[in-house]
């Protein structure tokens, strides 16, 4: 008897041609999130084994109603949007996509920094608009990327992948984490550990690539606005609510640094109104992973997990452990 699955948006052909010999997949025909209520009575009326998450949320009612479930498989690296401690209290276990999109989101925060500092999409829209008239000596300056310093915050897979993006620039590379890395990583990615506010005030560009965790909520805020270089950019494509989004506003008004570059947004999918009036903050609708290969793979990954926990075998990206015990 094959298992219950569903999956919270539309999965790639190649992921349900994987699932079905072992699975019945459900899933839903618009690539729109499903709302908690309706994923409850899913659950519950499907008698729902398996979840593939991608995008949405999995809160407590959820969990509770969903009697037979027994994983929770995330297509992302993060898993805020996901109950865990309800989930570990009934044994579910809940699964991410770890080393799935270190390179392609690293290449988008790269790509995010370079258009803020080289004004891209300011000098697209003054193209498109028809407001190029002639060349002229002092139109769009922007910020050299090439040998400034690169802070990096969060030295994770993605951190470091971004290091190396950032040494092709010959760009300084400093960072900071919870726990410093092995020398031999410094050295080979040419990187220097700096305690957190000595990161944020040398920075010319600091890139964020921390979880979401209630340590991390708003660790961006007035104070760290104040000590960064009036010079300085933000690169945002971790999670929105680490950077308090009033106290950036009220930062980049007041001139108190040159730009940034945002993926993600503190009530996504709200945009803070004052942003998209400035011409010096590049935004994106949280496209990070946004490639056809990268999705494709994350979403292979959750279902490679999802398998192995009906194989009876502990997932290769098991986040709960406790829930093992269970």
């Amino acid at each position: 008897m094959k298992h219950q699955i569903f999956a919270t948006r539309p999965m790639p052909q190649r992921v349900l041609d994987f699932l079905s010999p072992h699975c019945d997949v459900q899933e839903p025909d618009e690539d729109v999130p499903v709302p908690p209520e309706d994923l409850a009575r899913i659950c519950r009326e499907q008698k729902i084994e398996g979840l593939v998450v991608a995008g949405g949320s999995i809160p407590a009612e959820v969990i509770r109603e969903a009697a037979q479930l027994r994983v929770v498989a995330s297509c992302s690296v993060g898993y805020d949007h996901i109950n865990l401690e309800e989930c570990t209290k009934r044994g579910i276990l809940v699964t991410n996509t770890a080393g799935s999109l270190d390179d392609t989101t690293a290449d988008l925060a790269f790509a995010l920094l370079l258009a803020a500092a080289r004004r891209l999409g300011e000098a697209e829209r003054f193209l498109r608009d028809g407001q190029w008239q002639h060349w002229k000596f002092k139109m769009l300056w922007g910020a050299d990327v090439h040998h400034k310093t690169l802070g990096i915050y969060g030295f994770g897979n993605i951190g470091r992948v971004m290091a190396r993006r950032g040494s092709g620039f010959s760009m300084r590379i400093l960072y900071h984490s919870r726990h410093r890395v092995p020398q031999a990583v410094e050295r080979e990615l040419g990187a220097e550990y700096r305690d957190r506010e000595t990161l944020i005030r040398e920075s010319d560009f600091l890139s964020l690539h921390v979880p979401l965790t209630p340590e991390t909520h708003h660790m961006i805020a007035e104070r760290e606005f104040g000590w960064m270089k009036t010079s300085a950019f933000l690169i945002n494509t971790a999670r929105g609510p680490v950077v308090d989004e009033e106290a950036l506003v009220t930062a980049l008004k007041a001139g108190r640094l040159a730009g940034a570059g945002l993926d993600v947004f503190e009530r996504e999918p709200k945009v803070h109104p004052e942003l998209l009036k400035m011409d010096n903050v590049v935004l994106l609708p949280h496209i990070g992973s946004a490639t056809e290969e990268t999705r494709t793979r994350m979403a292979m990954q959750a279902a490679s997990n999802l398998l192995a926990v009906f194989d009876g075998k502990r997932p290769p990206n098991l986040i709960n452990t406790e829930a093992l015990k269970v």
